[in-house]
């Protein structure tokens, strides 16, 4: 199996995701309510392209470990550390053994699911995926994408993952879906060595 040869950049998934946990509300509160159908496209931009109303729940204080700002520094497994929304994801990679090629990692593109999305899967089902590393590995593996950080208007398409098989992501602006169930809540969200999307719903690889 090959998985080993990519446990490294795969911890760098999962943790980039972490990153993924983003936002700022300033822009729900100047901003004069969108149409309906202009909702998605209308979603809320960060300064330094941050989108989605999950980014809503990132601190705006510089100084917080948990900040854009702040993520931005440093490696996407210790920027996923500092965000709450992220916490479930931060304690897969850890079991998984995946923090320190997280962040060795170079140049990837990650998945985050947030901690709802984690608490979708029976909590029976989540403790048997965290006590089976192999397994673990092999599903946080599939939410990194190796070869570069890519940009909103790079991001509809099929890309390969870490895992060996490809996530397709549909969508433009700032509305994405990952494998048509899963949306981006948070996207554009940048750490050292990664640009995290975070995501509400766990990605599984195909059988």
């Amino acid at each position: 199996m090959r998985l080993p040869k990519f446990v490294a950049v795969a911890a760098v998934a999962v943790f980039a995701f972490s990153v993924a946990a983003c936002g700022s509300g300033d822009d729900a509160q100047t901003a004069s309510p969108p149409a309906p159908s202009a909702a998605m496209s209308s979603a809320p931009a960060m300064a330094d392209g941050e989108f989605g109303a999950g980014c809503a729940a990132v601190p705006t204080d510089p100084n917080n470990a948990g900040s854009f700002e702040a993520m931005a520094q440093v490696p996407v497994a210790t920027a996923a550390s500092g965000n709450p929304v992220l916490s479930t994801l931060v304690s897969a990679v850890k079991q998984a053994g995946l923090v320190d090629s997280l962040n060795g990692a170079a140049d990837v593109t990650v998945f985050a699911p947030t901690n709802d999305a984690f608490a979708k899967i029976p909590k029976a089902d989540l403790d048997a995926l965290l006590a089976d590393k192999e397994k673990l590995t092999q599903i946080l593996t599939y939410h990194v994408v190796a070869g570069g950080q890519l940009a909103p208007e790079k991001l509809s398409g099929m890309h390969a993952t870490l895992e060996g098989q490809q996530v397709d992501v549909k969508g433009s602006d700032t509305d994405f879906t990952v494998n048509g169930m899963s949306k981006v809540v948070c996207g554009n969200v940048k750490t050292a060595n990664a640009t995290v999307y975070i995501v509400d719903s766990v990605l599984m690889p195909p059988a």
